[in-house]
């Protein structure tokens, strides 16, 4: 999956987001990792948001009060970053456009961080933990690459990994077109909207039926660990 699904789905959706609607039964591991995340960041005073979108969450962490700089490397996200931030007169955030990897290596100094924080943004963050302090926490939430990630945990060195899955939360749709557009909206996905989904969309329908209705059944995990 390249930059361009992200850039386009910035321009369709005003950023890295949904515009379905659905309903949660049970609690989101997104929820559990914000709640954790919230009660972190006041130890900290120099945090990074790795993969941080359209940066709606890095203001709202923002204005618990620490310094948080986010980088994403869609452009089209950062531009609407950058935007909102001058909109919402936010003075301890800031956003860069730069990458994990190739052209756009990341333009931070070794030691900067003390929390590197990376809510579904790029695994490939944990390669570069020369950019965390000693001693520095780096903390993020995932729906996928489990096993890489665990691998470049120990690979890069970090220690007191913790890794806790969740999988009992249900997204519940009120019919086939939302459920549609959660899917399109779901990184590396088609578009399932379009008429020529339609086949596509029935099965994927058949496969999320919950307790009688179109549901998604959450996979996420979070994980901690510490830069010794």
């Amino acid at each position: 999956m390249g930059i361009e699904w992200y850039d386009m789905i910035a321009r369709k959706n005003g950023g890295y987001k949904s515009t379905a609607i659905y309903t949660i039964e049970g609690i989101s591991a997104e929820e559990i990792f914000e709640q954790r995340l919230t009660s972190m960041l006041p130890m900290f005073n120099s945090v990074l948001d790795a993969g941080c979108g359209h940066g709606e969450f890095t203001r709202k962490m923002g204005r618990i009060g620490a310094a948080i700089t986010g980088f994403d490397n869609s452009l089209e996200m950062i531009n609407i970053a950058k935007s909102s931030l001058e909109e919402a007169l936010c003075d301890n955030v800031k956003f860069v456009y730069c990458s994990t990897k190739g052209e756009l290596e990341l333009p931070f100094n070794n030691d900067q961080f003390n929390l590197i924080y990376n809510r579904r943004g790029p695994t490939s963050i944990l390669n570069h933990s020369r950019i965390l302090k000693s001693g520095g926490t780096i903390f993020g939430i995932h729906s996928g690459a489990l096993e890489k990630v665990k691998e470049r945990l120990l690979f890069n060195g970090f220690i007191n990994i913790e890794i806790e899955e969740f999988q009992n939360a249900i997204y519940y749709f009120p019919n086939e077109r939302e459920f549609a557009k959660f899917l399109t909206d779901t990184p590396g996905n088609p578009d399932y909207t379009t008429p020529t989904m339609s086949n596509e969309l029935q099965q994927k329908v058949k496969e999320h039926i919950f307790n009688g209705n179109i549901g998604f059944r959450e996979y996420k995990y979070i994980r901690r660990a510490t830069k010794p």
